[in-house]
């Protein structure tokens, strides 16, 4: 799949609430979740997503320092909930790069410190 096609994929799932793909998740996702925490710690970040795409399916997961794992769209609503202001912004910058790296067969990932 082309970068403009997946992003477009990811727009409508993240900026318009498309679904998600469960199946996707536990195939490509599930058992990244321990890296993503280890990654995490060591970066010494609040929270961390990762998302990865499959014929035209969205999986996405967000872990947080507490442990808190959320897929799909509970990730979606969390990532809302943890950017009040900024989740369509950002997501409008972050987008693009995400799915360059997905048409690449990378797997993008966001860790994200919280200003205090």
């Amino acid at each position: 799949m082309s970068p403009k096609a997946i992003q477009e994929q990811l727009e409508r799932t993240l900026l318009m609430d498309g679904a998600m793909s469960d199946d996707l998740y536990e195939f490509d996702l599930a058992d990244q979740v321990d890296f993503l925490m280890d990654s995490m710690k060591e970066d010494d970040e609040d929270f961390i997503i990762t998302l990865s795409q499959s014929e035209g399916n969205v999986a996405m997961v967000l872990v947080e320092i507490s442990g808190a794992v959320h897929i799909n769209e509970q990730a979606r609503e969390r990532l809302k909930a943890l950017w009040p202001l900024a989740y369509e912004s950002n997501l409008k910058m972050m987008i693009p790069d995400f799915a360059r790296q997905l048409s690449r067969n990378e797997r993008p990932l966001y860790g994200v410190k919280v200003a205090k």
